[in-house]
């Protein structure tokens, strides 16, 4: 078993991989990424569950003392159901099991098409593209928190997709219709 593993086809949403993110003031900028992983691949979902199997099992070797949790966090989640803080999933993440993935700013994951060539073009890099992502679960302790993180390698982009969340409106949907404006001789002042 191993604990690095690639996804079939996702979809990528909360993308920042062009440079590194804080999601609050005072933490450490990380590249990241969510990852929504339809139900109906049942053979990542199997590779994910293998995996996490494994990474408990170097915690309880390497980071526990030798004891597991009584019960490890799952960094995997059912977009069907809620949050943890109560609320439910965006639409974007029904049919999904959803998690994230995140690199430290010393580790910039590449990023590719379906040539492997590394994607340049910042805005071809956004929230909801598809591809597939290669990521390590690795066990952690860290301030008496365990659990099971999720670490990313690699992503490679396999298709666009519509925007999620946060994308620009056009300059009619801002403004509204162009006004009607006649043209002004500059010399004469007559409208022309």
């Amino acid at each position: 078993m191993s604990t690095t593993i690639t996804t079939g086809e996702v979809r990528l949403g909360y993308v920042h991989l062009d440079r590194p993110y804080a999601q609050m003031q005072g933490q450490d900028p990380k590249y990241s990424v969510q990852v929504l992983v339809p139900k109906t691949d049942v053979a990542t979902k199997a590779l994910i569950d293998s995996a996490i199997q494994e990474a408990t099992q170097n915690g309880i070797q390497n980071k526990w003392n030798g004891v597991a949790p009584q019960v490890v966090p799952n960094p995997i989640h059912d977009g069907d159901g809620l949050k943890s803080t109560g609320e439910p999933y965006g639409p974007e993440c029904k049919g999904h099991w959803v998690f994230s993935a995140s690199a430290n700013a010393d580790r910039k994951p590449s990023v590719v098409d379906l040539a492997l060539q590394e994607i340049i073009n910042p805005s071809d890099i956004y929230s909801g593209m598809y591809g597939r992502v290669n990521i390590n679960f690795y066990p952690y302790n860290f301030n008496g928190r365990k659990g099971i993180g999720v670490g990313l390698n690699h992503v490679q982009k396999t298709r666009d997709g519509e925007a999620l969340g946060g994308g620009r409106v056009s300059v009619e949907d801002a403004f509204g219709a162009p006004a009607v404006t006649h043209q002004v001789n500059p010399i004469t002042g007559q409208p022309m």
